[in-house]
């Protein structure tokens, strides 16, 4: 029973206060990169752990680990399987099942509603010199944001956006653009909202989607950054942003036209002038994000593989 115990007791830290600590730390925005990574290994080492231990817990009649305990399930068939380690395997397959197909469903969800835009993009917009690949839209609004497809990409800018920027303003723009695209931000956003989408009644899903969300903007900004000076980035951000009355430099990939809230738009802004984290913090950070892969793998696999060494 150590595994069952140690999987659920991971599973309720994952679910709880880690995400809570890291949604109000202070350093993620100095290290987005990293944090985004912690994030998702939070994600997925919290849906490991839940269905690890009831799959543990499950099979422990058969067993000390995963692989013998499922060599004895299958010997001996389910009928051998005691009541409550049976309701537990249960609800091992049903969990697994449910957050595969909200995954799955969000997915086609999003691809359809990316390819329905995309087709009204090309009927409402022209293409932007200078720019290749990217769309202008006839709209007084200052907008900005990109379309990420898995063989072509588009990104969409407003008329009130060339109005309002000047040419380093609007490079900023395009380059926080092409982050979205070349990091394929679209990916990470999909996974989290599908997150979302399997517990809506989790508040920490929610609040995760929101973090997610607001590092990639920073991931961005940072490409951005290469190109332009912070003054200059910080400048368009504070001009689009008065201009829509809080909306984002640009769009997050697939929420297209939501608008951010003041207190984002101050933290892209402010961590401008923050020190980036340092190496050895950045990555003690990753080993982490590696380290809750691992402890629920091994949990469930380490002593059956080495019953099989030789």
């Amino acid at each position: 029973m150590v595994a069952p115990l140690a999987l659920a007791a991971l599973a309720i830290a994952l679910a709880v206060p880690v995400p809570l600590l890291l949604a109000r730390a202070s350093w993620p925005a100095r290290a987005p990169a990293a944090a985004l990574l912690l994030w998702q290994s939070i994600a997925i080492a919290g849906g490991l752990s839940m269905i690890g231990a009831l799959l543990a817990f499950g099979l422990a009649p058969f067993g000390d680990d995963l692989l013998s305990g499922a060599a004895g399930f299958a010997a001996r068939g389910f009928l051998a399987v005691p009541l409550t380690n049976a309701l537990a395997l249960a609800g091992a397959a049903l969990l697994a099942f449910h957050l595969l197909l909200n995954l799955a469903l969000t997915v086609v969800r999003s691809e359809r509603q990316r390819r329905r835009h995309a087709q009204l993009v090309h009927l409402l917009s022209s293409p932007l010199e200078l720019v290749p690949g990217a769309r202008l839209l006839d709209s007084p609004a200052p907008v900005a944001y990109c379309l990420p497809g898995a063989v072509t990409s588009v990104t969409v800018v407003s008329a009130g956006l060339v109005a309002l920027l000047d040419g380093d303003e609007m490079t900023a723009v395009i380059e926080h653009e092409k982050a979205h695209v070349s990091q394929r931000h679209d990916v990470v956003l999909v996974a989290f909202r599908a997150w979302y989408a399997s517990l809506p009644w989790f508040p920490i899903a929610f609040r995760a989607q929101r973090e997610v969300g607001l590092l990639i903007e920073m991931l961005a900004d940072d490409r951005a950054r290469q190109v332009v000076p912070d003054s200059v980035l910080a400048r368009a951000i504070v001009l689009v942003g008065a201009e829509r009355g809080g909306a984002p430099l640009a769009a997050s990939p697939g929420d297209w036209g939501d608008a951010a809230s003041t207190d984002e738009l101050r933290n892209r802004i402010a961590r401008l002038d923050s020190r980036p984290l340092s190496t050895v913090a950045r990555v003690a950070v990753m080993a982490a994000a590696v380290a809750l892969l691992l402890v629920p793998t091994a949990l469930l696999f380490a002593p059956g593989v080495s019953l099989l060494a030789p």
